[in-house]
């Protein structure tokens, strides 16, 4: 077995709502930054042992699909790392 970091982040879909992103932006212009477009996105980096690169993601990937996000609302990657 290998040590990975698989690190999954998870963002809502494009033309859903995202109040955080709207205030953050609003707040970012008033202070004079210029934005076209601002999405949120939570990030989790999950420590696990693994027989492969691939079988880490496999298992991240399941994780995301079961808890870590709602696919009728969010999109989300994975990406893993050799610890």
């Amino acid at each position: 077995m290998t040590a990975y970091t698989a690190t999954v982040t998870v963002r809502l879909k494009e033309g859903v709502l995202d109040p955080e992103a709207e205030t953050t932006k609003q707040a970012l212009e008033r202070l004079g930054f210029e934005l076209d477009h601002l999405r949120s996105a939570d990030q989790f980096e999950l420590d696990l042992d693994a027989e492969s690169a691939d079988s880490a993601a496999e298992r991240a990937d399941e994780m995301a699909e079961r808890l870590l996000a709602n696919p009728t609302i969010h999109d989300y990657e994975v990406e893993v790392e050799q610890r």
